[in-house]
Order: C-alpha cells, then structure tokens, then sequence
C-alpha cells in the first residue's frame, strides 16, 4: 500500500513543464498552477512581448522562462524542442499542448485560410511538439512516475457549439482522438497522453464572447458560473501528478458541467 500524503501526491518538485501558449489564458492559468506545485516551467508563445509579459507575472511563483515561437509550423517545433533541450539536458517531465488559434464566420463565407490557420496550431502542432518532445520526455519517464503530455482541447470537441467555429470545433474533437491514439501508442515508453476540455473562462479568445453572453453562458452551467483560473490550475497539477499518474487516454471536461448535462 502506497505512503504517500495527499500533498506528496500532488508535489511536483524537481520536475520540468514547458507549457505552449502560456502567455496568457488557459495556459497562463495552467503555468502557474504547476509553478506553485514545484516545477521549473517553460512557456511559449509567438509575441517576444507577450512572453516577456508573462514570464514578469509568473516570476513570484517560481522559476519560469519564456522562448517565443511561432509553433504553426514544424521547424519551430522543433526549434523549441531543441533550445529547451539545450538548458535541460536532463529531459522534460511534462509538455502541455495548449497554443491555439479560433475563427468564427458563416458557413458561406467561411475561407480556407481559416481551415489551415486553424488546424495547423490546434491539431498539427500537438502532433509535432509531441514527437519532437518525444525524447526528452523518455528522458524522465519511469513505470512509477510517467512522463506526461496534456493537450488543451475544447467542450466545443465535445458538443456542437452554437457558435459558427467550423474548424476551430472540428481540431478541438480531432486533437481529443489524437490524444487517445497517442497514449496507446506512448504508453509502453511511460508517457501519459490526455486532454482537457476547458468550457468558458475568463481568455483574450473569450473575451468577446463572454462580454456578450457571459450571463447566459454562466446560466446554463449547473454550477452557475464561468470558470475560474484556479479551476484550470487544479487539473494541470493532477494530469502531471502522482495522483495522475495512472490516467491515460482520457478527455476531462472542466466545464462545470455545461457539455455532459445540457
């Protein structure tokens, strides 16, 4: 029988996260979860500014540094990979595929260019993170203590959205099947593989969205309420915990009930 403390099973002291698009948002929200449990966090995003923002406001809950890139494309993926690689060549215990991108437009107007924007951040760049990460993270990986990879979908995967996301919906429910391909595929070498499925916070890409029906979209929530930045931070730490280490595969809907009710 396991001795662990329920704080020793959520400590992740010693281990190394690089959290993508973790800027702002849900990423931001995830980062400083994982700071305050104990890793050394890396975050990524395309704006030089925008990471040199967010490393100033994450510094007061632990070692965190930010690499700017532009993870659309492979080359950058790797380039990520490899500059992390080069600080930390002990591995990376933890990699969460959050960065991503949405567009809204009628379906008669909707452009191609929104199918590739789209896709290319939300579903190519997991893959491509994920393989490139992929021997850093065997690095730290152990049948006691996994490596982990957490990919950042959407209840818009889960559900229809009501609103006209086309391709933004679709990524979110292929990056949720992505995940469940690669944690059959990952979990021989140790590494966990699973996805969260945020509902509405408070983010630069709800911003809009939340102004205009914030109330309403509280409302159909059987908590009555958006989520909070605590709520994102608490499933980060879990998914790359102890006290995950025996969940692969799984989507997890952090919602407050809005897509397995409605």
């Amino acid at each position: 029988m396991s001795t662990a403390s329920p704080t020793s099973l959520f400590d992740l002291t010693g281990k190394v996260a690089v959290v993508t698009g973790g800027s702002r948002g849900i990423g931001l929200m995830m980062a400083r979860g994982l700071l305050q449990a104990g890793a050394k966090v890396y975050i990524s995003s395309r704006k030089a500014d925008a990471c040199a923002e967010a490393e100033k406001e994450l510094a007061p809950f632990g070692v965190v540094s930010a690499i700017p890139a532009d993870l659309s494309t492979e080359d950058e993926c790797r380039r990520l990979a490899a500059e992390v690689a080069e600080r930390e060549p002990g591995g990376v215990h933890i990699l969460v595929n959050n960065a991503g991108a949405t567009w809204g437009a009628p379906l008669e107007e909707f452009p191609e260019s929104a199918w590739d924007k789209v896709l290319d951040l939300n579903l190519k760049a997991p893959f491509f993170l994920t393989r490139s990460f992929l021997p850093q993270l065997e690095a730290t990986a152990s049948a006691d203590d996994p490596a982990r990879v957490i990919n950042v979908g959407s209840i818009d995967g889960l559900h229809v959205p009501g609103m006209q996301t086309y391709s933004y919906s679709s990524s979110k429910a292929a990056l949720h099947h992505l995940t469940r391909v690669l944690a059959r595929e990952l979990g021989p070498k140790a590494i966990t593989v699973n996805a969260v499925a945020p509902g509405p916070f408070e983010s630069k890409m709800m911003a809009a969205t939340l102004e205009a029906f914030g109330d309403a979209i509280a409302g159909m929530s059987p908590l009555k309420r958006i989520g909070r930045p605590d709520d994102m931070a608490g499933v980060a730490v879990y998914l790359a915990s102890r006290a995950g280490s025996y969940v692969t595969g799984a989507v997890i809907p952090v919602d407050g009930g809005i897509a397995t009710t409605v």
